[in-house]
Formats: structure tokens, C-alpha cells, sequence
């Protein structure tokens, strides 16, 4: 397991220690958590409820898709 350092101030230090104790987990661990849920490659919650609302955009249905695309040789 690696060892990280973080400078916080003092306001900062205080609600990491408020967060954790709430929780009931370490503060290790609960920085550990945030930083899983917010690293993760994956879009947003407000892009996900545009998916689908675009009846004319490509790719969709009987549209053309990315194979049927020629590639360049470059």
C-alpha cells in the first residue's frame, strides 16, 4: 500500500475529519473512496439524460455506423 501526503489547510483538514468521522471510517479511507468516485472514466449524470434525445443524430438506428465509415490511410 503507498503512503500519499496532503497539505490542507486548516478548514479543509477539519471538514476531511468531520466527513470521515460522520462516516465512520478513517480518513484515509475516506479520502480514498472520493478519490475512486471521482476518478473514474466515466461521463456525468447530467450527460446521461441527454442520450437519446437527438432523433437526427448519426449513428443512430438505421444510420450509418462507425465501421461502415472508410478509413484513411494516413
Amino acid at each position: 500500500m503507498s503512503r500519499v501526503t496532503l497539505y490542507l489547510d486548516e478548514e479543509t483538514r477539519q471538514l476531511l475529519v468531520d466527513a470521515a468521522r460522520t462516516e465512520g471510517v478513517s480518513r484515509s479511507r475516506w479520502v480514498a473512496r472520493l478519490i475512486r468516485e471521482k476518478a473514474q472514466p466515466t461521463w456525468p449524470d447530467s450527460w446521461q439524460s441527454c442520450l437519446g434525445a437527438f432523433a437526427d443524430f448519426p449513428l443512430r438506428d438505421n444510420s450509418p455506423t462507425v465501421a461502415d465509415i472508410p478509413r484513411i490511410a494516413f
